[in-house]
């Protein structure tokens, strides 16, 4: 059996046997995705989803999901958002980018999980709110699952297969097959 053809047997399971395709979800998917740098093949939006800013710099892969209340917003006309091939992503996630964010194939990504790419200067003597903001691309490996709630900063590379615990802030690289957790995350046990 294909890889292809074990993911379509599969589909019987879990978040896609309740994401039903009706001519309404067609215009949905049309309205939203019309801007987009790139849409995959049975892209899946559900209501609420907002592309907000550059539109045309975010790229979709074959199957993503995109689940009710999340927020895509390339800040920047030089920033990119990439997801990859049967990535889902939760209800009510946001995904703020001013240079680069690139999530993985076959990855979960659960209910108000967090991703951004940059953060404001502190320096004493100037409003924060007048600071330069310090950037770095953030890059989730292939299938990774990161729990509800995952804050992940500017700079992470998640690796391929790594699992993040729910609730975690992610700082610092995390390995592939590792699971990691807490505040900062740190390592928990490597997948067996």
């Amino acid at each position: 059996m294909s890889e292809h053809d074990f993911k379509v047997k599969n589909m019987d399971s879990g978040v896609r046997l309740y994401a039903p395709f009706t001519l309404w979800h067609a215009l949905r998917r049309w309205w939203l995705l019309r801007n987009v740098g790139s849409v995959g093949t049975d892209v899946y939006v559900e209501a609420n989803v907002q592309l907000l800013r550059h539109p045309e710099k975010v790229y979709l892969g074959d199957r993503v999901m995109l689940k009710e209340g999340v927020k895509i917003c390339p800040t920047h006309p030089e920033a990119t958002i990439t997801i990859g091939d049967w990535t889902t992503v939760g209800y009510n996630v946001f995904i703020f980018s001013k240079s680069n964010i690139s999530i993985g194939k076959d990855c979960l990504i659960a209910p108000f999980c967090y991703f951004v790419d940059s953060d404001h200067g502190i320096d004493l003597g100037c409003l924060i709110r007048e600071q330069s903001m310090g950037t770095a691309p953030i890059v989730i490996g292939n299938d990774v699952w990161l729990g509800t709630g995952v804050v992940v900063m500017k700079g992470v590379t998640i690796g391929n297969g790594a699992v993040v615990a729910a609730g975690s802030v992610v700082t610092k690289d995390i390995p592939p097959n590792m699971i990691f957790g807490g505040v900062p995350a740190r390592f928990i046990q490597q997948r067996k």
